[in-house]
């Protein structure tokens, strides 16, 4: 009996990566309709459709860069649909879409598994409902306590209603790497500057939501402590405490006189990929906003709240050169090889992030026509790709075709790299088993 199938060219499901980004851009799309709307605005007239989806792509993609002035601008209709967004966009869409599956009974398919895999970077198909549980609690419960801690502040300054919610969506925020906040005249943090409670509590909260969710679950069932914990988890913590270090002793020597030891600390640590500042960005030495620059561009680590190339990306790259330099045939780590697929999947990354750094860089110091430094314009644009959300110049400073050109980096920056990898290690599936050609050499450096 013939089996009738199905032409090819006519139909194609979509691919689980394909999915992811229909969904983010679905996501962007519903809340620049909601942000739209008058009663989302303070003064009850819309903010507009531009603005609105910059505002959007920007919540989504756990920015933080903004159109407009996010306390004085928006209602508390309007600061509510962002932080849905902001959390949708930090904790992925598809643990959320996981949930509501599981309480209505649903049983979640293949495709959705592969979803979901893909969305929380994680290994395996088993126990997909279980994990995304256990992500949300997770989530939820650290953000529970940062708001907690905050209201100890903010309830005496603004009020007991007020109060409670800047607590809850600056921690959110914090949480989600997304640097959006509620204080006006686009202040940021710097009105506390010079408080060690606000200041380590959003930092706290910044690197537990950058550190990814698989390390924090790791760690905290570790029975024999750290030694025995996964080559990932150990490049994770080795890498962001490294990087936290190096960027606070830069801070502290190249702003010295200007900035103190716990300022110098918190620029190293949303410089990551949050968003917030407690120093006004504009007064930066060049070299600072070069250096920071490169923090934005490495960013957090896989499967978190952050955006940038990744901690571990960058880590393998580095060992790559190490070994090279050595003469080793392999990358090693901690006695244990790095697979060459995950070398190739790093390089790529890197490769295509810098790429579309450098075009997006370009694009805006032409259009730009020399109205602000390289310097400047290389730090905005590292600010989109690395979802970051710190300016120096302010964005709303930006020629609006400039602003638009940020919108397609932030949601590459968001979403680009992690679909980028899963494409690559997909062709490299279903190349091998192909004819091998001859090999030839290239000359090289």
């Amino acid at each position: 009996m013939n089996v009738p199938h199905k032409p090819e060219g006519l139909r194609r499901e979509p691919r689980p990566e394909e999915w992811l980004v229909f969904g983010f851009l679905g996501i962007i799309l519903l809340g620049t309709l909601l942000l739209a709307l008058p009663f989302s605005a303070r003064n009850g007239h819309s903010i507009g459709l531009f603005d609105s989806l910059f505002t959007a792509t920007s919540a989504v993609c756990v920015t933080g860069l903004v159109a407009v002035d996010t306390g004085t601008t928006f209602s508390l209709f309007g600061q509510a649909v962002l932080l849905v967004l902001i959390q949708v966009g930090g904790l992925g869409f598809m643990v959320f879409a996981t949930r509501v599956m599981m309480m209505l009974g649903r049983r979640i398919s293949i495709k959705n598994r592969l979803l979901i895999r893909e969305s929380m970077n994680g290994a395996t198909l088993s126990n997909l409902g279980t994990l995304a549980r256990r992500y949300l609690l997770l989530a939820l419960g650290i953000e529970a306590v940062g708001a907690a801690l905050l209201a100890i502040r903010f309830v005496p300054l603004y009020g007991p209603r007020r109060g409670l919610w800047f607590a809850v969506f600056h921690a959110v925020s914090a949480f989600c790497n997304a640097g959006f906040d509620l204080f006006g005249r686009f202040a940021s943090l710097t009105g506390f500057a010079d408080d060690p409670l606000v200041l380590l509590t959003v930092a706290t909260l910044i690197v537990l939501g950058g550190l990814g969710f698989s390390v924090i679950l790791e760690v905290l069932s570790s029975r024999q402590g750290l030694k025995n914990l996964s080559l990932h988890t150990r490049i994770v913590l080795t890498f962001t405490l490294a990087l936290l270090q190096a960027g606070m002793a830069f801070y502290a020597l190249a702003e010295r006189g200007r900035m103190d030891i716990l300022n110098a600390f918190f620029q190293s640590v949303t410089m990551r990929t949050a968003g917030f500042n407690s120093f006004d960005l504009s007064s930066l030495m060049d070299g600072s906003k070069l250096f920071s620059s490169l923090l934005m561009m490495i960013g957090a680590s896989p499967a978190s709240t952050g955006g940038g190339m990744k901690t571990t990306t960058v880590a393998v790259v580095a060992l790559l050169i190490y070994s090279v330099v050595r003469g080793d045939d392999g990358v090693n780590a901690a006695r244990r090889r790095i697979s060459a697929d995950t070398v190739r999947r790093a390089l790529a990354v890197v490769a295509l992030f810098l790429t579309m750094l450098t075009l997006g860089t370009l694009s805006l110091s032409i259009l730009e026509n020399g109205r602000f430094s390289l310097a400047d314009i290389l730090f905005e644009c590292s600010s989109a790709m690395g979802t970051v959300g710190v300016s120096a110049i302010g964005t709303p400073n930006l020629h609006p075709v400039s602003r638009a050109v940020l919108l397609p980096m932030m949601f590459l920056g968001r979403v680009g790299p992690l679909t980028i990898a899963v494409a690559v290690a997909r062709r490299q599936g279903k190349a091998r088993g192909l004819s091998k050609y001859p090999e030839e050499k290239v000359m090289i450096g």
